[in-house]
């Protein structure tokens, strides 16, 4: 297995995307740092960027999206696999971490963290889809990929 491979795949949302690059030093900044770094395997769509440069503008945001695109592996297409009738506008995040293969979903929206817990019928459903997947919001991720780095060592 390449080294690239055992990189940590994970997919961000708009929030974190926002939030982080609103500041820098936030948990959520952190966590674009961890792709520009290259640390994490950094999953996007072609749907999610077009959300990504519909919220966010400007010419130095331009600049930020091109490098982490180049650095990021992006899927064109992702099939509709998971429904999440609770709010639809979080299904391509969804349906790309079952795409990819990702191991975390970072995020602040509470709708999407909702579905980290079992109890919750639409959580119990995406388990299926992807039993390996960790929902996890921006600070708890740090400490993983903090977790996982302290053990590889």
């Amino acid at each position: 297995m390449s080294a690239d491979r055992l990189k940590i795949r994970a997919v961000l949302d708009c929030m974190v995307f926002l939030q982080g690059a609103a500041r820098r030093e936030s948990p959520a900044g952190a966590c674009l740092l961890l792709a520009e770094l290259e640390a994490i395997e950094l999953c996007l769509s072609e749907e999610i960027l077009s959300e990504i440069r519909d919220v966010l503008s400007g010419e130095l945001v331009q600049r930020f999206l091109a490098a982490i695109e180049k650095r990021a592996v992006v899927f064109p297409e992702v099939p509709h696999g998971f429904d999440y009738e609770r709010d639809p506008k979080d299904e391509p995040y969804i349906n790309l971490a079952i795409a990819a293969g990702a191991s975390y979903l970072v995020s602040r929206d509470n709708d999407v963290l909702g579905l980290a817990k079992l109890s919750n019928p639409d959580g119990a459903r995406l388990q299926g889809h992807a039993p390996h997947l960790q929902i996890l919001d921006p600070v708890s991720f740090l400490a993983e990929v903090r977790r996982g780095l302290q053990t590889s060592v």
